[in-house]
């Protein structure tokens, strides 16, 4: 019988996914595909739009409907024809951040065959206190079903009990800390922030916790009740603070005057200091609420189980000498000595069952060890990686299923990572290659581009100027054509330097002085941190950057400004030159599509001013308020605002239309009447920043003019001001963050970014230092946490630390300019930076 031959590449047919322009573009299956080009030019548009939604689609079609309807499916992409396209799987550039209850070992599954293990192969302590040393029969009595499941016999005093189940060795289930729950804490009313100012009357705001909405009048009730709120609060008598502070809850009539001046009589609650937190956290529903309210509290360490979150009663059982607390404090690179060792403790009978159980745990870190993940402890809090680490231990559960003949889609995979570990990262691509699958990645770390079998670029701009195939081919092609944007950064023929580097004594102008003596893995840690000039804080993967500026340096500044006290792991901290501190990292702007890139400047604000002065909107008596999508006076009655409807329509997936009353502008009909040089309010946000420069609309208004060449000069002229801000990337996110610093002195300001880099070309990146430039020239000092070997030739200092992560790293191993870090041999990111200044000097 003659088989068909087997397609060797997708072919995806008029791709028209956002900005993608009728693309035509066939990608090679099997091999590993580079998809790269600047921000906003269409790359995840055609990975994640057309790629993985069409391969995702088409695998769910296959599915029995009511199995459909359970899960969140994909919709028709934008394109005529995706032809030989495998079942797709994709790693987003942002994963979902885990919750409190997450810890490494939970979100990798390694924590549950540890359960298992210590549920079959451990050694349990009978009520009587006698231990049993593990056997056969234990393990299978935990088999058992009903109430003979893990009904035991001492060996040592016959008495019958039960053996812990891998339930009970679970903190989010029977093995739970019964004081906190499993969440290794408790939460209390931090007393020392319920009294406001004692030198203030009660009246003018002693009570921190009545300024609370709803409870801003709680003095008068209190005053009803014999407390003098017109004295300092410091000289109150006891009785009188202790009504304040912990009075009765009962109602007590009272007068309140309104803003008309207006009386009314009311039997109001009275709530206490500390009631008036506890009652407002039950019943406010908003985030801002929230926050406010929970700055109230403080989170211990739980007295009964010491933040292990496990109940003590469960820590008698033990496997090779450990306890499951002790078991869970061990890093993934510890793990497969610790199996060995329960191999070596077990008696014969028990071997082939410690070989399958071992054998399954080890299967499960494998993949995270190839990954550079070593260093974490199974213990270690989820939401407390980083987006890089989280990604890891998503592809690395991807790994440890060997599928074969899938499309994986990774968007960013180089997020967070040191260039040692992007090495280890491009040894995976190709494995999963070679496992028989077709990759497709969205990068652009020079080295994994340069590793890859096909390359696709799109551009050849941005946005509108973007959504086009520009260049394509392997590396050596791409290097040679003159098309290509991402060639001279493979080669070295662009600039690398972009910015005047300091030459002058860097210290100069002051400096932070910092003393660490143990936060996580940092222990007597001392860095000194030039002002006025821009530092680059370096080093491996969970080497304690984070920790160092983020967990200390940033609260340090906060309690400085605040007046409050340093966290206690602060030896030693001086950095009175710096008067404000801004940390800006690459999280979403906005919380939904309503936020725009209008609504987030100050671009909307005057816009809907200035079509309030417009005489068309006077003779309708229109405020600003009806130039608002989100409120009712300007909103689209049938789509409220959004510009689409969503359908659900059951076991297909959710349909999302342009709403036919609006058609996507937004706004009703009426508002849409009044007119700003001939053009309505939805008319102008449907401009990009470009346009609108190019065609000097709004040279007239200076706050919006001056807020419009803000944008462009960060490079974000592409953006429309319509557009959905949550969609931008990391790198764009970042961006939009800075437009309301640049147009001001920055002196005493000192900015911190967070991995500024995140989703950024090359020649992106180029642009974000110009940007740290501008805001230098302001006399401002900036801090980055950055992996980026572009941002460090840049940089005027750079803070090193390692040698590696974890209980390997913590130290500085490093300071000094780049040219000097490159030189040292201690340091592990030296020998990147070397190889980048040496490829731009041949």
């Amino acid at each position: 019988m003659k088989y068909k031959e087997q397609p060797t590449k997708i072919e995806v047919i008029g791709g028209r996914v956002n900005n993608l322009k009728n693309i035509n573009v066939e990608i090679p299956l099997h091999q590993f595909v580079a998809v790269t080009g600047l921000s906003g030019s269409g790359k995840s548009s055609l990975a994640m739009g057309i790629l993985y939604a069409e391969g995702a689609r088409r695998y769910l079609d296959s599915l029995a409907t009511y199995t459909k309807r359970r899960i969140n499916q994909v919709g028709r992409a934008a394109v005529d024809e995706v032809r030989h396209i495998p079942s797709a799987l994709a790693l987003r550039q942002r994963p979902d951040i885990p919750g409190i209850r997450s810890t490494v070992g939970t979100v990798t599954e390694i924590f549950n065959i540890l359960r298992l293990i210590f549920s079959r192969l451990g050694s349990p302590v009978c009520p009587k206190g006698h231990r049993n040393a593990p056997t056969i029969e234990i393990a299978q009595a935990m088999d058992l079903t009903g109430e003979q499941m893990g009904k035991i016999h001492c060996t040592e005093c016959g008495v019958e009990f039960y053996a812990f189940s891998a339930e009970d060795f679970a903190f989010n289930s029977d093995g739970a800390c019964q004081v906190c729950q499993g969440l290794g804490k408790v939460e209390q009313l931090d007393d020392s922030k319920i009294i406001a100012d004692e030198n203030k009357t009660i009246a003018d705001g002693a009570i921190a916790t009545w300024q609370i909405p709803g409870r801003n009048w709680m003095w008068r009730i209190a005053r009803e009740l014999g407390v003098r709120t017109d004295i300092p609060y410091r000289d109150l008598t006891k009785k009188e603070k202790a009504i304040v502070l912990h009075g009765e809850e009962r109602k007590v009539p009272v007068d309140v005057p309104t803003s008309t001046g207006r009386i009314y009589h009311l039997d109001a609650l009275y709530e206490n200091a500390y009631n008036a937190v506890i009652n407002s956290r039950k019943t406010t529903k908003s985030e801002r609420g929230l926050e406010r309210i929970n700055s109230f509290y403080h989170f211990n360490t739980c007295p009964h189980c010491q933040g292990y979150r496990i109940d003590p009663t469960r820590w008698q059982q033990l496997v090779a000498g450990k306890n499951i607390v002790t078991a869970e404090q061990l890093t993934l690179g510890e793990l497969p000595q610790y199996m060995q060792a329960i191999k070596d403790w077990l008696p014969q009978s028990m071997q082939d069952l410690a070989t399958n159980l071992s054998d399954e745990l080890l299967h499960q870190v494998k993949p995270l060890l190839k990954l550079g993940l070593d260093y974490l402890s199974l213990a270690r809090s989820a939401n407390s990686l980083s987006t890089g680490e989280l990604q890891r231990i998503q592809l690395g559960r991807t790994l440890r299923t060997e599928t074969t003949g899938v499309l994986y889609v990774l968007d960013e995979p180089s997020v967070g990572l040191h260039p040692d570990n992007v090495a280890g990262l491009i040894d995976v691509f190709h494995q999963l290659v070679n496992q028989g699958n077709s990759l497709v990645v969205v990068d652009h770390e020079t080295a994994i581009i340069s590793a890859a079998d096909w390359i696709i670029e799109i551009g050849p701009g941005s946005g509108s100027q973007g959504g086009q195939i520009i260049a394509q081919g392997t590396p050596l092609q791409i290097k040679q054509n003159s098309n290509s944007l991402i060639g001279p950064y493979l080669t070295g023929n662009a600039p690398l330097l972009v910015r005047p580097v300091a030459n002058r004594e860097l210290f100069s102008l002051g400096q932070i002085d910092l003393a660490i003596t143990q936060r996580f893995n940092l222990k007597d840690v001392q860095v000194k941190i030039p002002c006025g000039f821009m530092t680059s804080v370096t080093g491996f993967s969970g080497a304690g950057k984070t920790t160092l500026i983020l967990d200390a340096l940033l609260p340090a500044l906060q309690a400085q400004k605040a007046h409050q006290p340093i966290p206690k792991w602060i030896k030693q901290f001086k950095g009175k030159s710096i008067k404000n501190v801004i940390s800006v990292d690459s999280s979403p702007v906005g919380k939904n599509q309503r936020s725009t890139v209008a609504t987030y400047t100050d671009i909307m604000d005057n816009l809907r001013k200035l079509f309030a002065q417009q005489p068309q909107a006077k003779s309708y008596k229109y405020r600003a308020s009806h130039f608002s999508y989100n409120n009712k006076e300007g909103a689209c009655p049938a789509c409220g605002g959004s510009g689409v409807i969503s359908l659900d329509i059951q076991y297909l997936p959710d349909m999302v239309e342009t709403c036919s009353l609006c058609e996507g502008h937004r706004y009703n009909q009426d508002v849409l009447r009044v007119k700003w040089q001939g053009l309505s309010i939805a008319e102008i946000l449907d401009y990009s920043v470009a346009e609108l420069l190019q065609q000097n609309l709004f040279q007239t208004e200076p706050k919006i003019q001056t807020t419009l060449t803000t944008l462009s000069q960060m490079g974000l002229g592409y953006l429309h001001l319509g557009e959905a801000t949550p969609a931008l990337s990391g790198g764009e996110a970042q961006r939009l963050k800075l437009t309301s610093h640049l147009r001001r002195q920055q002196k005493g300001s000192l900015f911190i970014f967070d991995e500024p880099t995140v989703g950024l070309h090359p020649q992106d990146v180029r642009t974000l230092l110009q940007v740290f430039q501008q805001l230098l020239n302001k006399q401002a000092t900036i801090i980055t946490i950055t992996h980026d070997l572009d941002i460090m030739a840049n940089s005027d200092y750079m803070i090193d630390l390692g040698p590696r992560g974890g209980a390997n790293g913590g130290q500085i191993v490093a300071c000094g300019t780049p040219v000097d870090i490159s030189q040292n041999r201690q340091s592990l990111t030296a020998k990147y930076l070397r190889t980048q200044l040496q490829l731009y000097q041949k």
